[in-house]
């Protein structure tokens, strides 16, 4: 088993749509960043990279890249999770929180868990997402930004399969 901890930052931006788990939520602000800037899914893809010892989200998808110039996060999701697997590993489960003072995102939860599980190809039921503020303390709390903190459990699937076969070749 392999632990990855992701963290993302964005500041708002209100030209922008707000798009936290592949969701776009009604607010007076969105995100600035390169992509679609969905903090959330940024995080969840820092931790995959880093459990896997991949490097990073920059590293994989340059924000001096103009071909992921406003791409959605759900795709870079999907990206990592390729990479993830090719390194011999698979998804066991997702923790996540989002860290800001609005808006409330209890409504959105649901959505954010399903499209995270259809991109990754876990099961909703190993997949948590939670909101909290941070009471009006911080960059959060003055309402300037949104950070988000994913940690993920990989379990290494090249030793698993390195087990059944020698428990073949043994007869065990």
């Amino acid at each position: 088993m392999r632990i990855g901890f992701g963290c993302d930052v964005h500041a708002f931006d209100e030209n922008r749509p707000l798009v936290l788990g592949g969701v776009e939520i009604p607010h007076t602000h969105g995100l600035l960043g390169h992509s679609d800037a969905d903090v959330l899914l940024h995080a969840i893809c820092d931790a995959l990279l880093g459990a896997a010892a991949l490097g990073d989200i920059g590293r994989h998808f340059p924000d001096s890249d103009s071909s992921y110039k406003g791409i959605s996060s759900l795709v870079l999701l999907r990206r990592t999770v390729v990479l993830v697997r090719e390194r011999g590993f698979e998804v066991e489960n997702i923790d996540t929180t989002l860290v800001l003072q609005k808006p409330r995102l209890a409504p959105h939860i649901h959505q954010m868990v399903e499209n995270i599980s259809n991109a990754t190809n876990i099961l909703q039921s190993c997949i948590n997402v939670k909101a909290t503020t941070t009471e009006r303390l911080g960059f959060t709390g003055r309402e300037e930004g949104v950070a988000a903190y994913a940690v993920v459990l990989l379990r290494d699937i090249s030793t698993h399969r390195r087990d059944a076969e020698v428990a073949e070749k043994t007869g065990s």
